[in-house]
């Protein structure tokens, strides 16, 4: 079964941050898809089976700072 899940991104100033993040985000197994917007300082991220804390630890890891959206 598919899943959606939103992330606040804190960081990110240009298209060079969002790419960063989209391809780290990706890189989670089980991510099929990662939408990130630079002016709403979101992402979603569709898959199918995929731990959500691994997309916050994706994105820190990048150097930014990133929270699931309640």
């Amino acid at each position: 079964m598919a899943k959606v899940v939103e992330l606040a991104i804190e960081g990110m100033t240009c298209e060079h941050c969002v790419n960063s993040v989209t391809k780290a985000l990706r890189s989670v197994p089980g991510v099929r898809e990662a939408h990130v917007s630079l002016e709403a300082k979101s992402a979603r991220v569709e898959g199918d089976d995929f731990d959500p804390q691994a997309l916050v630890s994706a994105v820190r890891e990048e150097g930014y700072e990133a929270s699931l959206k309640a």
